[in-house]
């Protein structure tokens, strides 16, 4: 059984509209059977803190082209993606890179 995992998950570049325009969230995901990872945190997000137009933020399972992802200020490509395993006290910020004009 995994633990708990403490996350500051923060939203910007008009992400946080989103989400009640809060930018940084302190989380506490609950225990579950298998160990926490990106793909999973998403899920999460979408039920627990997305409060409108969850097509702006999400495509299928992950993150919008245009929504860069850094994960304790590195950018998630190098950390995995989807399959980063998180771990306690990691920073997860999004970005959006999409502006209308």
């Amino acid at each position: 059984m995994a633990a708990p995992v403490s996350l500051q998950v923060e939203f910007g570049g008009g992400a946080e509209l989103l989400f009640d325009g809060v930018k940084k969230h302190q989380v506490t995901l609950p225990s579950q059977p298998e160990p926490w990872d990106i793909r999973n945190l998403l899920k999460w997000i979408k039920q627990n803190l997305l409060k409108e137009r969850p097509e702006l933020f999400m495509q299928g399972e992950s993150v919008r082209p245009g929504i860069l992802v850094l994960i304790n200020d590195a950018d998630w490509e190098l950390m995995g993606e989807l399959d980063y395993k998180l771990q306690d006290q990691d920073n997860v910020l999004f970005i959006s890179t999409l502006h209308g004009g």
